[in-house]
């Protein structure tokens, strides 16, 4: 999935892809170190070790400017409200991409030079 929303990003010219990471304390490592780094962080909630959940409320406090999105395939309504109450702007199942890919599309210019959207 990484590698086709980097595709995804570059083929559009509107976003540029800014970190990726794997588990997380990649991720959480991540966002503190470049809290300014980026506009819109995408977070699955499965990842190689560790949760997306816990990498919701930590990309939120390190960038409270920053748009929070979750795609993952384990939604539900209940996992829903739960990354919202986290910080989540918007969760999106995978099942559903079209929804996000809407989303996307939807976004202005969010970075402070009016360039790409950082992600």
């Amino acid at each position: 999935m990484r590698s086709l929303l980097i595709d995804l990003f570059s083929s559009t010219g509107r976003f540029q892809v800014m970190g990726t990471a794997s588990t997380e304390a990649e991720a959480n490592l991540w966002v503190e170190d470049f809290p300014d780094r980026w506009d819109v962080a995408i977070i699955d909630l499965v990842l190689a070790e560790g949760t997306g959940m816990n990498v919701i409320a930590r990309a939120k406090r390190a960038n409270p400017k920053g748009r929070v999105v979750v795609l993952s395939g384990f939604v539900s309504p209940a996992v829903d409200q739960h990354c919202r109450d986290m910080g989540a702007e918007e969760v999106f199942d995978k099942a559903y991409t079209d929804a996000f890919v809407r989303w996307l599309d939807g976004l202005e210019d969010l970075s402070p030079e009016g360039g790409a959207p950082r992600a």
